[in-house]
């Protein structure tokens, strides 16, 4: 078993058991690479028992982060992957194996957390309690029951965290945009929403949910919409209907952060929270990836630096790729981000992308020294120590003024 970068072998230390809501996926016009456990040199496996192979990987469940991508090689007629995460992945012990580490303990996105039946009385429920409301309608038969968003699982299911979608445009282009894609040789895994939802409709749906659910958060910013802060003023007329009835739940957004004044903005209305999005502490290679339209990555920091200002929470969605996320240079420059603006939480969010698509786009150098994912985690939890990790936005206590 071998994994990316460099091709090392994965040691058992870093390894567990295949988590249960995982999916595992066959990498076509690639051939797997191992070792040779007798002289310990790379194997590059085309046949066995006659018969042509192909390489595993996993798609870890959520709540979970890859440590290391499986090693291959491809051949000349290997195929653009799909915009999912890839995690080397093995077999011993009549189980499967992979390199991950369980990073949140909360259970709101497990596999067994989820009844089907359940889900589709939830949903039928809301459309019929909402008739009117589009975003109920776009959340529950798309998102719910057609792409199986646990986000929009649980709004059906009445807990937790719920989405609020409300943005058909974006400042930035995303290589791995979830929503849209302009390239013919790759097709993006959802739907962008095809409306903007008053804020009536918004505040409609989550007061309740604040008034009823455990631990409730509402979030904007989610898979299915571009960059919330193109609909800052709708955003903020909602929250402000949502507080005047109500101060429980959180309010998060998720976004590139990209417009501080905005953010000052909602932050006045009453947002709780911010999660933004990066896959690099380095403006050139964030540069790379999110290709900005409108904003500078100086923007992200300004737009953190207020938020915290404003004693309000920040976590970063950092996108993990094994083999540029653990290079020293990154280290320096996430260290130097984590001083100064500073965040609450980091989530360690696995990157949805073909590997060899991102590090040529992106110009990575693997001849920089590599000091392993979980050395860049233990360095965070012992030069700040105060800073959260997860994978799932929190609910919150309100930070004191």
């Amino acid at each position: 078993m071998a994994a990316i970068a460099g091709n090392k072998p994965i040691f058992p230390e870093n390894l567990i058991p295949l988590p249960e809501g995982s999916t595992l996926y066959t990498l076509p016009g690639r051939f797997p690479i191992g070792f040779d456990e007798k002289t310990g040199k790379e194997i590059v496996l085309k046949n066995y028992l006659d018969e042509p192979v192909l390489p595993v990987a996993a798609f870890v469940a959520p709540a979970y982060t890859q440590l290391m991508r499986p090693a291959f090689e491809k051949t000349s007629k290997a195929p653009l992957l799909p915009l999912f995460c890839y995690t080397a992945v093995g077999w011993k012990d009549d189980k499967f194996w992979v390199p991950a580490v369980r990073i949140d303990e909360c259970k709101r996105q497990d596999a067994n957390q989820f009844s089907e039946r359940k889900i589709k009385r939830g949903a039928r429920e809301l459309l019929k309690r909402y008739p009117k409301n589009r975003l109920v309608k776009h959340l529950m038969k798309n998102c719910c029951l057609k792409y199986r968003c646990p986000a929009a699982r649980n709004f059906a299911l009445g807990r937790w965290e719920m989405p609020l979608p409300t943005s058909r445009a974006c400042n930035s282009k995303c290589l791995g945009c979830i929503s849209f894609q302009s390239t013919k040789k790759l097709c993006s895994p959802q739907e962008r929403i095809t409306f903007t939802p008053t804020p009536e409709e918004i505040a409609e749906i989550v007061i309740p949910h604040f008034k009823t659910a455990e631990q409730p958060v509402a979030s904007f910013g989610q898979g299915c919409e571009g960059e919330p802060l193109t609909e800052w003023e709708t955003i903020g007329e909602s929250i402000k209907i949502i507080r005047s009835e109500t101060q429980k739940g959180t309010i998060n957004l998720n976004t590139n952060a990209s417009y501080p004044e905005r953010i000052g903005q909602l932050l006045e209305a009453g947002l709780d929270s911010i999660r933004v999005s990066m896959n690099s502490a380095r403006s050139e290679y964030y540069e790379r990836y999110f290709r900005p339209s409108d904003y500078k990555f100086e923007d992200i920091l300004e737009s953190i630096k207020i938020t915290r200002e404003k004693n309000k929470f920040v976590s970063l969605n950092y996108f993990v790729f094994p083999g540029f996320t653990d290079q020293k240079d990154e280290w320096v420059a996430f260290e130097k981000l984590l001083k100064s603006p500073g965040v609450n939480m980091i989530q360690w969010r696995n990157l949805n992308i073909d590997p060899d698509w991102y590090i040529e786009e992106m110009g990575i150098d693997f001849s920089i020294k590599r000091i392993g994912l979980k050395k860049v985690m233990d360095n965070v939890r012992e030069k700040f120590p105060e800073i959260r990790f997860g994978y799932f936005n929190p609910y919150i206590v309100p930070l004191s003024d």
